[in-house]
């Protein structure tokens, strides 16, 4: 009687064992199906990039990073003003060069050669560049002249840039009063 009683135990609790095992597949399976699928956008996920995804969340390897695509030779394009000085038209124009070349000095500093010139300037994450004042030496049809540079401008992408540079000099005509200029200078950068 005891095996008997035994083996209907037995069978009572494979039945609720299959019955709890059941119910337990049939909710996961249920529970499972409701959950969405995290949908995985790719892009650049790193905030210092210029294309920087706030929504992507794979980075896929496409990051562009302003201060590696600045460095190289950038044929320009000047838009100098011009001076007047005794009746000789000066112009900047004239004086700049085919092509600069961008060479980069780490902590996000870049030295800009112009034609054995050299200029440095800072860029951000974004590409804007900051070129402090500085005094350079620049022979502008009346031998070398210190002239004061300054300015910004901006790598808008691998292959298109800008800077906006004021020059300031000054003088001396041999008449005891030297004369103070100052050119704005609109370069457009190309690659």
């Amino acid at each position: 009687m005891t095996t008997f009683l035994f083996h209907k135990l037995k069978i009572r609790i494979m039945k609720n064992y299959s019955k709890i095992l059941i119910t337990i597949i049939i909710s996961s399976l249920f529970v499972l199906s409701s959950c969405k699928k995290e949908e995985i956008i790719e892009g650049c996920t790193d905030s210092a990039a210029m294309n920087f995804n706030a929504t992507a969340t794979a980075n896929d390897g496409s990051c562009i990073f302003a201060y590696d695509i600045a460095q190289g030779v950038w044929n320009i394009t000047p838009d100098c003003e011009e001076i007047d000085i005794l009746g000789q038209t000066i112009s900047l124009n004239d004086q700049m060069p085919e092509s600069v070349d961008i060479q980069g000095a780490g902590n996000n500093t870049l030295f800009i050669d112009m034609n054995g010139t050299q200029v440095t300037g800072e860029i951000d994450n974004d590409g804007n560049i900051t070129v402090p004042q500085q005094t350079v030496s620049i022979d502008m049809g009346m031998g070398p002249m210190d002239i004061d540079v300054e300015g910004d401008g901006k790598i808008e992408s691998e292959n298109s840039g800008y800077m906006d540079l004021t020059y300031s000099f000054e003088i001396d005509l041999g008449l005891g009063i030297p004369i103070s200029e100052s050119l704005d200078c609109s370069i457009t950068l190309s690659k």
